[in-house]
C-alpha cells in the first residue's frame, strides 16, 4: 500500500513537472500553438504520433546497420511528410495577428524579434528532413536499384 502511494505520488510528481515544463516553454518562447493548440495542430501531432514516431527505431536501423537501401522510400515519405506540416506552422508564426485572433487568446509573439525567435525553435523539424531528403534523392547508392534477377 505504502508503495503505491509513493508510486502515486512519483507519477503525480513527473505529470507536474512535464505542465511546468510546457508552461516554463510557452511562456518563455510564446508558443500559441502550445498554449492553447488549434485543432489543425493536434492533427498534425496525432500523425506525428502514428506516423513519425515509429520511423524513428526502423530508420535508426537501417542507417547504424547500413547497406540498407529500403529505407530511400520511407526517408522520402518521412521527409516529404515533416516539411508539409511545418509550412503551415512556420506561416502561422510568421503572419498570424495574434492579438486579435480569438482562437490562441490573444497568447502569442508580439514583436517580428519573438516570431523570428520561435520560428528559429521549429526551424531544424524542416531543415533536418530537408537535408535527410536531398540526401536520399542525391546520393548515388540510394539512387541506384539493383536488378533482381528472374528465375
Amino acid at each position: 500500500m505504502l508503495g503505491s502511494r509513493r508510486a502515486g505520488r512519483a507519477e503525480e510528481s513527473c505529470w507536474e513537472k512535464l505542465r511546468n515544463l510546457q508552461q516554463w516553454y510557452t511562456e518563455e518562447f510564446k508558443d500559441p500553438l502550445l498554449q492553447n493548440p488549434p485543432l489543425w495542430f493536434k492533427s498534425f501531432l496525432f500523425c506525428e504520433l502514428v506516423f513519425q514516431l515509429p520511423f524513428f527505431p526502423v530508420a535508426t536501423y537501417a542507417f547504424f546497420k547500413g547497406g540498407c537501401r529500403w529505407i530511400r522510400t520511407p526517408a522520402i515519405i518521412y521527409s516529404v511528410q515533416t516539411m508539409t506540416t511545418l509550412i503551415p506552422i512556420l506561416s502561422t508564426f510568421l503572419l498570424e495577428d495574434f492579438s486579435k485572433a480569438s482562437c490562441y487568446g490573444g497568447q502569442g509573439p508580439k514583436t517580428f524579434h519573438e516570431r523570428l525567435f520561435l520560428i528559429s525553435v521549429y526551424m531544424p523539424y524542416f531543415l533536418i528532413p530537408l537535408i535527410l531528403l536531398l540526401f536520399m534523392l542525391q546520393n548515388p547508392y540510394y539512387k541506384s536499384e539493383e536488378k533482381r534477377k528472374k528465375k
